[in-house]
């Protein structure tokens, strides 16, 4: 009986201790959520299993835009009612849910999976730079907003794309300063987000 009860407790702590890595989710978050899926139905427990594991093993990177995706080029970039002249760069996959979220925006994307900071080791070479540098060759693109937080990695990262992309001839533009400094995309409200968008300026 002790052993039984040992074995269900360590079962538990193991998968407390899993969903306590994930952000967001702290330790009383993480019991909540294990307490929740050891009481839920059989079927719904092997769905998420199903969910997590389909992530780690369809998902891919879209060869035009590097946004995650299951099929390649990604629906986005398939898309022939969006504006392929202009093209958003954005930090992160989770950005391009934020902006397009807003209705305002129908140009297409660009994620540079990172933003530079060279404090923690984060250069030029491991963000998708060159992968956009690429993209640009055909000439088909006419104005590229830079989307990146408005924190100090994303305007560093802003300041080097726009020295980068500026003698192509391109138009760059920057998310209006409606956002905070500080602010990550993912979290502004579609106000804010509207707002910056609508107001961008040339750099």
């Amino acid at each position: 009986m002790n052993q039984q009860t040992t074995l269900g407790a360590d079962t538990i702590g193991r998968l407390i201790q899993e969903l306590n890595k994930l952000p967001g989710i702290g330790p009383k978050s993480a019991q909540r959520l294990a307490y929740y899926l050891m009481r839920a139905p059989q079927e719904q427990a092997s769905q998420l299993a199903d969910a997590i594991l389909s992530i780690k093993q369809k998902i891919k990177l879209c060869s035009i835009c590097y946004n995650v995706t299951d099929s390649d080029p990604c629906p986005l970039c398939r898309n022939e009612q969006r504006d392929h002249s202009v093209v958003c760069v954005v930090e992160q996959p989770q950005d391009i849910l934020a902006i397009d979220h807003t209705g305002v925006y129908k140009g297409l994307y660009h994620v540079l999976h990172g933003a530079i900071s060279p404090t923690e080791g984060v250069g030029t070479n491991d963000v998708k730079i060159k992968e956009l540098i690429n993209r640009l060759q055909d000439n088909s693109v006419k104005e590229i907003i830079l989307a990146t937080n408005t924190n100090l990695e994303g305007e560093q990262t802003a300041l080097y794309l726009n020295q980068l992309l500026s003698p192509l001839g391109i138009k760059i533009t920057r998310l209006a300063r409606g956002l905070p400094f500080g602010t990550e995309l993912e979290y502004a409200d579609d106000a804010t987000l509207t707002r910056a968008l609508e107001g961008r300026q040339q750099l």
